[in-house]
């Protein structure tokens, strides 16, 4: 039985790294027991985004946003849209200026295949192409009073639970998502990811980072697209 993933995507005005990040993963390598359908929410883009992405793209479910989701509001729109279309195993939520690493499937794979491994949330490292540092990922708690403390981890090549992940490149099965829902409609931009694994861990799921890293991202969020 196939595995079948849904890729949720949502972009806005940064055509080459949409097309980029697309590119990248149609080339990735993905499993003969494994499928997936691309859902990509263009959220008004003004520089052609959603023209090329038609032309260059055609396999991919595009959708057309307002303008004004932001990210947050994109990925629950793309999330939306997948869950009506199709009963997937699971979803990749992914950023649109994340370039995936050829081997991102076959590794996960290994992991999905595993005993109850659907009872958790899998957020995959990325590195800055020029600098090679750690860009996001996930968190784990150090200090919960009186002040939160948080440490970024750090590819080990061992799983490592986690207490709350970015949604660049994080995997959610179609349990958890039963189960808590998708990104709660409180968050517009940013937030989102973190508040959904930490709900995620409230309902009795794990979250984990992948022993590896698995996509490049450069540290450039909040520099647009962000609700004024």
């Amino acid at each position: 039985m196939k595995q079948s993933i849904a890729v949720l995507i949502t972009c806005h005005n940064r055509k080459a790294k949409t097309l980029a990040c697309l590119d990248a993963l149609y080339n990735a390598n993905l499993p003969d027991n494994s499928e997936m359908d691309v859902f990509l929410v263009d959220d008004g883009s003004t520089d052609g985004t959603y023209e090329a992405i038609k032309s260059m793209f055609s396999d991919v479910n595009l959708i057309k946003g307002s303008g004004n989701l932001f990210w947050a509001g994109g990925m629950r729109l793309a999330w939306e849209t997948a869950l009506k279309n199709n009963d997937f195993n699971y979803f990749l939520l992914l950023n649109d200026d994340v370039i995936l690493f050829p081997d991102y499937f076959s590794n996960i794979q290994l992991i999905i295949n595993t005993p109850n491994s659907d009872n958790s949330l899998y957020s995959a490292a990325t590195i800055d192409q020029e600098t090679n540092e750690i860009t996001y990922g996930a968190l784990k708690v150090k200090r919960k009073y009186p002040f939160p403390k948080y440490e970024k981890l750090y590819p080990n090549g061992q799983l490592q639970e986690c207490d709350m992940t970015n949604a660049n490149i994080l995997l959610v099965s179609c349990k958890i998502t039963k189960t808590i829902g998708i990104l709660d409609s409180r968050y517009t931009h940013g937030i989102a990811d973190y508040d959904y694994s930490l709900r995620a861990r409230k309902a009795g799921f794990s979250a984990y980072l992948l022993p590896k890293v698995h996509g490049f991202c450069s540290d450039d969020h909040g520099n647009n697209w962000a609700p004024s």
